[in-house]
């Protein structure tokens, strides 16, 4: 039996950021993977009465399938440690940190990772961005600094686009940040309790492995494992490692790279609370890896605890 079992198990999803149907699919399915273990499991809609909410359920315990702001950016885990609820994923500063590309791309830099040329502009320039602006010129790839999923995000080729792909990044949350388009394959590496499980890759239909790509079923390709040597393989999976330990992560991460064909791998971000729907990137790791779904929910929330 687990530590967790006959206690009120809170599964919070849904929330109020831009990926909210994303977390809808992502708590139900963790809440009926729960259920199949023999957890007593309540799903919670978080909204601003979420303390109140916890309080009702009577919760003991609080497996966070959130993601994007509010819910994957550090505020849930304030309010939980403050409410004394232990939870799963990472604490306070490390979501807040895995949320911020501005930030984290510092930490991975100072950690010795790779990361593509970028340059940061503030929301109030975006209007006012030109490719003499870019010292790494076009192709680019312009993105909000703290959203996920690909929200917002655009691969810019010609001049004319760049400044309308700028003011629709400044649409959400954070500066905006203009990073040099760099070839190779879309590798994404599943961490768990500091260990790479794996690295697959992702051949969308689309330009880049988007919004859609990422939870429309049929369209996108997934090799396990990833298409690249065993060198390149060990080369990501131990950045993974490196890039979960640099943000304090805890519980399970996924983090996105471009491999090179110089076979050097290029960090994009942490994603410290990643999908769990089925067409998510880390259950299809930890199924390759003899993990079923159940089991990898029963993993994070054994896992749950306070961090501050």
């Amino acid at each position: 039996m687990g530590r967790w079992h006959g206690v009120k198990v809170a599964v919070l999803y849904g929330g109020r950021s831009s990926e909210r149907e994303v977390s809808l699919k992502s708590g139900a399915g963790c809440a009926e993977a729960l259920r199949s273990k023999g957890y007593d499991v309540t799903l919670i809609d978080v909204d601003l009465e979420v303390a109140d909410r916890l309080a009702e359920a009577g919760a003991r315990v609080a497996f966070v399938a959130l993601h994007g702001r509010y819910g994957e950016d550090g505020c849930v885990q304030g309010l939980l440690e403050s409410m004394g609820i232990p939870y799963t994923g990472s604490g306070v500063l490390a979501s807040a940190l895995g949320m911020n590309k501005t930030f984290s791309k510092l930490l991975f830099r100072d950690h010795g990772l790779s990361i593509a040329e970028y340059r940061v502009i503030p929301r109030a320039e975006a209007g006012r961005v030109g490719v003499a602006d870019i010292p790494f010129g076009l192709p680019a790839v312009v993105k909000p600094a703290a959203e996920g999923s690909s929200v917002g995000v655009r691969i810019v080729r010609e001049p004319d686009a760049l400044r309308e792909a700028c003011v629709e990044a400044a649409r959400y949350q954070g500066d905006v940040i203009v990073e040099r388009y760099i070839r190779g394959a879309e590798i994404q590496v599943a961490v768990l309790d500091g260990s790479a499980l794996g690295a697959i890759e992702v051949v969308p239909a689309g330009e880049f492995y988007d919004y859609a790509a990422k939870y429309t079923a049929g369209t996108t390709r997934y090799f396990y494992p990833a298409r690249i040597s065993p060198e390149a393989q060990q080369r990501v999976c131990r950045a993974a490692e490196v890039a979960h330990a640099a943000l304090g992560c805890s519980g399970a991460t996924r983090q996105d790279f471009i491999v090179a064909p110089s076979g050097e791998p290029y960090i994009l971000e942490v994603n410290t609370l990643p999908g769990m729907t089925p067409t998510s990137l880390v259950p299809k790791i930890a199924a390759g890896n003899g993990i079923s779904f159940a089991d990898l929910c029963e993993r994070l929330l054994e896992g749950a605890s306070l961090k501050a």
